[in-house]
């Protein structure tokens, strides 16, 4: 099927737009971002708006497991590559352990809606580690029946046996880390995995009946090209995934060292960057795909799908979601938890995060109260990262504020209206297709937060 030609702008656009609006900017899966979370939120802190929660209410659940077979240098995660089981045994003592701590702080047995194992590599854990792990989660919270399970998968290492394990705990959604697949860039990562590995591994997950399979892949990687982008979807577009995630590699080697593998030289420009994410949304709508917000795509017939044409789409740090629970529980080093409340991260480390449970404690290591203020502009970057319009209005109405309140905002939007990546007329704001790649400088301009000098985020672009 021949690509569908988008609202795209010519080259010489492409190189202005990349050098007016490639700033570092968040990747906004919260507001505040972490960056503004501190220790001034504390596990008595968390303790007290656990107590608060309402017993009725459905919560959504995360587990983080830090620990992959190999270390691929463009990973931006909280995970170490071990070889041993030593460690993740431990590692789910202590996982039994936190639970307890979460059991005490909850009013009462609540009921999980979802459940997301994310890593690292989950499927490092062995099928008895699964067994327990469920077991202790059952202890703490009521898994209702048919809710979502989902999982992060490194195809390289999952097996059969470990697929129909999961299932039988109820998979029904996994993600498959595939970045790219030629050979060039693969090995300028650190990560070799075949075509065939993939189609093997989404074998095994129809063979058990998962409903729903997502194929991570990236862009802006070292070496990389649009003619392996391109060459990377046509392969895995004979899997037909329900999902496919096209993130923008985010070069920080001064927050993650091992990115300092990976050679400046070998990276593809802003321009190139946006011909690679654009070439593939074309290629992928015509595919038949519906792009989702900023960087998804699924099947009309994908819940994703499904939800973005309601309005019903959301973001967590998991991406893009269906869910819309009002509470989600991380479990685990480094896991992010939201309540109503705020936003409480556990310790990064994860020696510092056994520590805390080995002295008693929630292991909190930050967080963020949230204010109506944050509540307020939060909302209209989460309409405009998972709709690309926001009636503002009808957003400040109820947040009792006033359009007027974002004056600041709106001024700051004048470059992108200007060059017609942004609509607004006068209630309603809308990022136009030509704007969808620099999506998240648009919502950058209701951060309150943000310091543009500081440089702390990966390229806008």
């Amino acid at each position: 099927m021949p690509a569908i030609a988008l609202d795209r702008p010519v080259v010489s656009d492409r190189q202005r737009l990349a050098e007016q609006f490639d700033g570092r900017v968040p990747r906004y899966t919260s507001y505040p971002t972490a960056v503004q979370f501190t220790p001034a939120v504390e596990a008595a802190t968390y303790r007290g708006w656990l107590a608060d929660l309402a017993p009725a209410e459905a919560v959504s659940l995360y587990v983080h497991v830090p620990f992959c077979a190999r270390l691929c240098w463009y990973c931006g995660c909280n995970t170490r590559a071990v070889n041993r089981k030593e460690p993740v045994e431990r590692y789910l003592d202590d996982l039994v352990l936190e639970l307890g701590f979460l059991e005490a702080a909850l009013p009462t047995k609540l009921r999980a809606r979802a459940l997301h194992l994310g890593g690292g590599t989950p499927n490092l854990l062995s099928r008895d580690d699964l067994t327990r792990l469920f077991a202790a989660l059952r202890h703490v919270f009521h898994l209702s029946p048919g809710m979502e399970v989902a999982a992060e998968l490194d195809p390289a290492v999952l097996t059969r046996e470990w697929v129909m394990a999961a299932a039988h705990h109820g998979l029904s959604r996994a993600s498959l880390g595939v970045q790219d697949l030629s050979p060039r860039v693969q090995a300028a990562v650190n990560r070799i995995e075949p075509f065939e590995v993939v189609q093997r591994a989404v074998g095994w997950l129809r063979e058990a009946g998962v409903l729903s399979v997502n194929l991570d892949l990236m862009y802006g990687l070292p070496r990389q090209t649009q003619f392996d982008v391109l060459g990377t979807l046509r392969q895995v577009l004979t899997l037909r995934p329900e999902r496919l995630a096209l993130f923008g590699y985010a070069h920080v080697p001064w927050m993650k060292s091992h990115q300092q593998l990976i050679k400046d030289a070998d990276l593809p420009g802003p321009v190139e960057r946006l011909d690679q994410s654009e070439a593939a949304a074309e290629y992928l709508i015509g595919e038949g795909y519906v792009r989702i917000g900023l960087d998804h795509y699924a099947l009309p017939t994908d819940e994703l799908a499904i939800a973005q044409h309601a309005g019903r789409l959301h973001r967590n740090f998991q991406g893009y979601t269906t869910d819309a629970a009002g509470t989600l529980i991380g479990i685990g080093a480094s896991a992010i938890s939201r309540t109503p409340q705020g936003f409480v991260q556990n310790q990064t480390a994860e020696l510092s995060w056994r520590k805390a449970l080995e002295a008693g404690d929630l292991p909190v290591a930050r967080g963020v109260a949230l204010t109506g203020e944050d509540r307020f502009r939060g909302e209209i970057i989460e309409r405009l990262m998972c709709n690309l319009t926001v009636d503002l209005p009808a957003v400040s109405r109820a947040h009792d504020r006033r359009v007027d309140d974002l004056a600041a905002s709106l001024s700051g939007l004048a470059p992108f209206l200007a060059e017609g990546l942004a609509k607004y007329d006068g209630a309603r704001l809308t990022v136009t297709e030509a704007g969808r790649p620099v999506l998240r400088s648009v919502c950058a301009a209701f951060d309150g937060y943000l310091d543009p000098a500081a440089g702390r985020h990966a390229r806008g672009i």
